[in-house]
């Protein structure tokens, strides 16, 4: 049927329209596909090159260099060092075994190293590096770089590393270094971002740890372009970091030598204190150990060897081991008592050989006793009745708070590991601690420095600064940190009868360098350098009522660890003090025989700044130590030489 031309202009004239309306929205669409373009490509613009920066290039953070520890003189004792190193990329390596093994015929690979860096690829990006190889020779370095064709991801890098040069003399005060673990990081609520850098350097122990923050520097940064895997393409530009504070320790790094040479192979402890401001010149303990092994990754079985040794080398003995004083306590007794005007200098004791206290027989180390003793005269012999007697009259507490007074009983605040408090013990201590009351025979046993009595080396030595100077010297280790000097601990004066502090110092004085005084044989004879000391010996074991009545067997007698302490404080010189000295001979015997003799030498070294002259020793002891300073000269010389090998 053929359509009109009427229904033929209808037709057209909707057609038109419905084109005008499409026509229309297809407009109007693109217009606004035109403005979003516009907005996204002028308005925006600065947030999208953000955004496609952020997807090329990556900030990586560049580790800083740690700061070194120095000695009062500047010597070194914890440098930072090259150290080159062999690293695998796990997505550049291809066959990540087969890859290891071509890197095993070039460099000396260690299993347990191979094992630690494969799991530690599988927990990491594909394209972090990971270390497979540490602190090797520049000669393996170059054998793999000269491979790199034939060793996909693999790359030879330099670092720094801790390096301590004089191995064991510093390690229980510097401490040591190890790669950041799990309980390193946990302990900080929101760590430093440079902790998280795949084996970086963390203190461990020591000065190293308790100086972390300011040792450990800032954190420098690089900008990195990288492809659509991630991997680097180029570096862009780079933010070098800050370098840790420097530290300056009070010690001499000469003297500190000295010491450990001189006990050779004694388990034993020696502490030397500036009077003035405090500064700990040495503070040793033997055995010691090669920190260095700790930096480089220690084996089981040196380790198991360390924590074996029945002289227990990790132990720092002077601010961890705690000890009996002995009678080096004997200061603190008859200081109680002078101080509570219950006794003079010149009243006496009767000294029968023992004090008998209720059913108990309390025996002086003289079994015949030793007759009429005065103060002087009771600490000059180290008469032990005499401080019974003062002990019985004055009571527990004025003897534990004079022994608080004088820095037994405190954690004083020096930056090394698990510095105690020791025990100074009183009628409430052993409530809290045992749930029993204070009996008298504790008070005779304390009085001589044994039963609940327990002090440190470190405290030893300031108990002897502060009855030296009269003032309340506290231990100084920092002496500087990146230049600036810290305060001085020299310490304000000790409410105390200036008097008595005299009578105790005279009474020093004699035990050195009086005929009957227990430490003569080991005195300085030089005038101007003669020391005040006082020994002590502390018992290990019980002595039964058997065993006295058929003699008490010798210390040279007994097993090593079953012999007595020996003990000796001093200052030097008596006229115008400048030095204390604490020494702790564990087992050695007695005090005058195996500590004396020590301290006297150490205290002339500190005083002489190196060798004494001869003639600063008794007549009868110069062959003897004139043959021991040959030796120990050759041993530092050797051991300079194994150093200077070895670098």
């Amino acid at each position: 049927m053929r359509r009109t031309p009427k229904d033929s202009a209808e037709s057209f004239r909707r057609v038109s329209r419905r084109a005008m309306i499409l026509g229309g929205g297809q407009l109007a669409f693109a217009g606004l596909l035109a403005l979003r373009m516009r907005h996204m490509q002028v308005d925006q613009a600065d947030e999208f090159r953000l955004l496609a920066e952020e997807n090329r290039i990556n900030i990586r953070l560049i580790p800083p260099a740690r700061g070194q520890i120095f000695d009062r003189n500047g010597v070194v004792i914890a440098a930072n060092e090259p150290a080159y190193r062999i690293t695998v990329v796990r997505e550049d390596a291809g066959d990540l075994e087969e890859t290891i093994a071509r890197l095993a015929t070039l460099v000396e690979l260690d299993p347990a190293e191979i094992e630690r860096a494969m799991a530690e690829m599988k927990r990491s990006a594909p394209f972090l590096p990971v270390t497979v190889a540490d602190r090797v020779s520049w000669e393996a370095v170059s054998r793999v770089a000269a491979n790199a064709p034939a060793l996909p991801g693999v790359n030879p890098e330099v670092g720094l590393s801790r390096h301590y040069p004089h191995d064991q003399i510093f390690a229980h005060v510097v401490g040591y270094v190890q790669p950041v673990s799990e309980r390193d990081l946990a302990r900080y609520e929101d760590p430093d971002p440079v902790l998280r850098i795949p084996r970086f350097q963390f203190g461990k122990i020591g000065v190293e740890t308790k100086y972390e923050d300011m040792l450990r520097g800032r954190a420098g940064s690089k900008r990195v372009e990288v492809n659509a895997a991630g991997r680097v393409m180029r570096e862009l530009d780079r933010r070098e970091g800050e370098a840790g504070a420097d530290l300056q320790l009070t010690v001499d790094t000469r003297l500190q030598d000295y010491i450990h040479a001189r006990l050779g192979d004694e388990s034993a402890s020696v502490v030397v204190m500036d009077l003035e401001k405090g500064d700990l010149l040495a503070i040793a303990s033997t055995p010691g150990f090669d920190p260095n092994k700790f930096v480089r990754g220690i084996s089981y079985a040196d380790y198991g060897a360390l924590q074996a040794d029945e002289r227990h080398p990790l132990v720092s003995k002077t601010v961890q081991g705690f000890y009996p004083p002995g009678s080096t306590f004997k200061m603190i007794t008859a200081l109680a008592a002078l101080e509570s005007g219950i006794v003079g200098p010149s009243n006496t004791v009767w000294c029968p050989g023992h004090l008998k206290v209720g059913a108990r027989r309390f025996h002086c180390w003289k079994r015949a006793g030793h007759g009429h003793m005065n103060l002087e005269q009771a600490l000059m012999q180290s008469c032990d009745v005499y401080f019974y007697e003062l002990a019985l009259r004055v009571g527990i507490e004025r003897i534990a708070e004079m022994g608080r007074r004088l820095g037994l009983g405190v954690a004083h605040d020096v930056p090394m590991s698990a510095v105690g408090e020791g025990i100074m013990p009183d009628k409430e201590w052993k409530r809290a601690r045992w749930g029993q009351e204070w009996r008298i025979g504790d008070t005779v046993n304390c009085s001589i420095g044994q039963g609940d009595v327990l002090t440190s080396p470190l405290q030893l030595a300031v108990m002897t600064a502060r009855l030296a100077t009269g003032r309340a010297v506290e231990p100084r280790l920092v002496k500087s940190i990146d230049g600036v000097e810290t305060p001085s601990r020299g310490g304000g004066p000790i409410t105390m009868n200036e008097n008595h502090l005299r009578w105790i110092r005279k009474a020093m004085f004699e035990v050195s360098n009086n005929r009957r005084g227990t430490a003569y044989r080991s005195r300085i004879i030089a005038d101007t350098m003669r020391m005040a000391g006082k020994t002590g010996t502390s018992q290990v074991r019980n002595i039964t009522a058997a065993e006295r009545a058929r003699g008490v067997v010798r210390n040279e007698d007994l097993p090593w660890n079953r012999r007595d302490h020996g003990l000796f404080v001093n200052f030097a010189p008596y006229e115008a003090p400048r030095i204390a000295v604490a020494v702790v001979v564990e087992h050695g015997g007695g005090g005058s025989t195996a500590a004396a003799p020590i301290a006297r030498d150490v205290t002339l070294q500190a005083l002489y700044n190196g060798d004494p002259p001869l003639d600063a020793y008794p007549t009868a002891d110069r062959g003897d130590i004139e043959a021991l300073q040959e030796r120990l000269k050759q041993q530092r010389r050797m051991a300079t030489d194994q150093d200077t090998s070895r670098a």
